[in-house]
């Protein structure tokens, strides 16, 4: 088993920034309505250096919100095992963990996974339906419609098999994965928070949008140059 205490003092030290940071992150999920109880789960890439192995951090599992702290934030191997980090043997990983290292075993260019029960997203996952782009701002976000994944059980890789075999070949950083709720992906855990937010923003205006007809979807070339402009042009690039 990998032991935290015997890794490079620098890698020590990225997981305990790791740590904070996920921590930190967890309040963003109630704070947005996107949970309930203890459902939902934030996950960071500690990456590799010193010859130390890739890790992640991950939510403790059955642990309420308003008991989170950075040390009992579960430090787990890319195969989603739970390292020997100093946290008590009885704090077990997310039940999601599975899912969020094959994610990261798989794309290299994740930092940061999310998962939330978020009543719209999952509402339109309850039906199988993707959420289509027919809003501006999830042109800019998502680059086009947000997708659904396929049915999958909890309690092994099946989950995170479904969510790289759908975004693989997407620009969307959500996927609905069918009956079960949105995953959100990103380059490190607060753009995948940033994700499962405006997953879940969207979701609700589309459906409110709904009730008075059918939206129409955005044209392919439009949500192009949008995605484009909001990836590349907009806000602080650079330190300008």
């Amino acid at each position: 088993m990998t032991v935290l205490s015997e890794l490079p003092q620098t890698v020590q030290q990225a997981v305990a920034e790791t740590r904070q940071r996920v921590c930190d992150l967890h309040a963003e999920l109630p704070r947005n309505e996107l949970v309930v109880w203890t459902a939902g789960n934030v996950s960071e890439r500690v990456p590799a250096h010193e010859g130390a192995p890739e890790l992640f951090v991950i939510k403790p599992s059955g642990v309420s919100y308003d008991e989170l702290s950075p040390e009992v934030m579960v430090v787990c191997t890319l195969d989603g095992e739970k390292i020997d980090d100093g946290t008590p043997a009885h704090l077990q990983p997310s039940s999601d963990t599975a899912a969020h290292a094959y994610v990261y075993r798989h794309m290299a260019e994740v930092g940061g996974v999310v998962h939330t029960h978020s009543t719209y997203a999952t509402a339109w996952a309850a039906r199988g339906e993707p959420i289509p782009c027919v809003l501006t701002m999830m042109a800019d976000e998502f680059g086009g419609d947000i997708p659904v994944g396929p049915f999958a059980l909890i309690g092994d890789d099946s989950i995170g098999r479904g969510i790289v075999e759908t975004l693989r070949e997407s620009r969307s950083k959500a996927v609905l994965m069918d009956r079960h709720g949105p995953f959100t992906i990103g380059k490190d855990a607060k753009a995948a928070v940033k994700a499962a937010v405006m997953c879940e923003e969207v979701a609700r205006t589309i459906h409110f949008a709904r009730a008075y007809g059918e939206p129409e979807r955005i044209e392919q070339h439009l949500i192009d140059s949008l995605y484009e402009r909001y990836q590349n042009v907009y806000g602080q690039k650079g330190g300008k």
